[in-house]
């Protein structure tokens, strides 16, 4: 039986995934903080879909509450998680001028320590590799952490946001490292997908068109992505930048501005 935990599964990434996990055969466990009237609708649609779903509320900057999520959904689900998607987020702007301890601690922990202490828990809970065709091992769990595609294109804004995702993305190599053979930890980078809340029209638009496919991405281009890591047992410690080619952005005006040799 396949389950999965989705973090922040109410609204916006979380949610597609979350259905597409269901339609992919999984029970659902749908974590939110504060969105609980979308949580609800969402578990309805899963339910339609003929998978089980069980909405959890906690707020990953408490410890005490982050500790047994991953527990309490293997046992509201009925059994061991398979799947463990760290998609829930804090992005908020600030700076090497403005970043606060307040600020650094927010980001830190719902970015990289809530997404540390869940795929601890989520590793001990899995079962030890089954074997294929080949007497070859195959992982039972898997574990997808959202990054953002800023790790390949740094900038100071959003500097304890990007630090923090840097983090993580160190994080999956390591984990990916020493969880083999028995989970596979791999790694999602959106770029302009939906429109933040702190964002206008005209600068979402800007934002897909300014990337070297001239297009951001859809919610389809994400859960091709997490569909990608489902079904193929031989990757792990991989990140997928689905940006539409943001990160490759190179025509600066720095370069476009250089003389020719």
């Amino acid at each position: 039986m396949a389950r999965a935990l989705v973090t922040g599964a109410a609204r916006r990434l979380g949610r597609a995934m979350a259905l597409y996990l269901a339609q992919r055969g999984h029970d659902i466990a749908i974590h939110y903080a504060t969105s609980s009237q979308s949580a609800e609708a969402l578990a309805e649609e899963v339910e339609a879909l003929g998978r089980k779903a069980v909405c959890l509320r906690a707020d990953l900057l408490d410890e005490a509450q982050l500790a047994p999520l991953v527990v309490d959904s293997a046992r509201e689900l009925g059994g061991p998680l398979s799947v463990l998607v760290n998609n829930a987020s804090i992005f908020e702007q600030d700076s090497i001028a403005t970043a606060t301890r307040e600020s650094w601690d927010r980001h830190m922990m719902s970015n990289l320590r809530a997404p540390f202490v869940l795929t601890q828990a989520f590793a001990a809970q899995c079962p030890a590799p089954e074997k294929d065709a080949a007497g070859e091992p195959v992982a039972q769990g898997l574990v997808v952490n959202m990054i953002d595609q800023k790790v390949r294109k740094l900038t100071p804004q959003h500097m304890t946001y990007s630090i923090a995702k840097i983090g993580l993305w160190a994080f999956t190599k390591m984990a990916a490292q020493e969880l083999g053979p028995r989970v596979r930890v791999n790694a999602i980078g959106p770029g302009p997908t939906l429109q933040a809340a702190d964002q206008d029209a005209a600068e979402y638009l800007h934002s897909r068109e300014s990337t070297v496919l001239q297009r951001g991405a859809n919610l389809s281009d994400i859960t091709a992505a997490l569909g990608f890591f489902l079904d193929a047992p031989a990757v792990t410690g991989q990140l997928l930048c689905i940006d539409g080619g943001q990160h490759l952005v190179w025509q600066t005006p720095d370069v476009m501005g250089a003389p020719t040799v």
